[in-house]
């Protein structure tokens, strides 16, 4: 089992590492963008639609990562003054919460992934970009963070660590 759980891990980190990556390249490509338009040419037209689609593919494939390493971003004004039996209740409460939302999520991205395959949909900018390949990261990015939330409703870490403030 230790297999499968090391194989999920490093599933997440190279989703968080090609999200890192599609950072650099919107970097990269706001910079062209500009220098081509500064110099007076016609910015390429796959430039700017891979700029849009990497910041789709960015947020996506990083958010379980973020789940899983406490990462994203949540208020504890409340949860630092609750005592600490009632802080881990309201810690899993709102953990089973965000799992309710994220299957909901990856099931409702289930159904346009499908819908996109069948019907043949095509995203038409630049070029013509089958829909689905945009869709298919709904269902797969919110099915593994209901999977990282759902790791602080049932373990011992849970997502609220009760001190307010920026801790780093």
């Amino acid at each position: 089992m230790s297999c499968f759980f090391r194989s999920y891990r490093l599933l997440i980190d190279a989703m968080a590492f090609v999200a890192g990556a599609t950072l650099v390249w919107l970097m990269v490509s706001v910079v062209i963008s500009v220098l081509m338009r500064n110099l007076g040419l016609q910015p390429f037209a796959w430039l700017f639609t891979s700029s849009e689609y990497g910041l789709l593919y960015m947020t996506m494939l990083g958010a379980p990562w973020l789940v899983r390493e406490k990462g994203h971003v949540h208020i504890e004004l409340v949860t630092s003054i609750l005592p600490e039996n009632a802080r881990r209740i309201v810690s899993r409460l709102v953990a089973f919460a965000c799992v309710v939302v994220c299957v909901i999520l990856a099931w409702k991205g289930l159904e346009l992934f499908l819908k996109n395959i069948e019907r043949g949909d095509y995203d038409t900018r630049a070029y013509y970009y089958p829909r689905w390949l945009l869709t298919v990261a709904f269902p797969v990015s919110f099915g593994l963070m209901a999977i990282e939330f759902s790791r602080f409703v049932t373990g011992s870490d849970l997502m609220h660590t009760g001190e307010a403030g920026i801790h780093e």
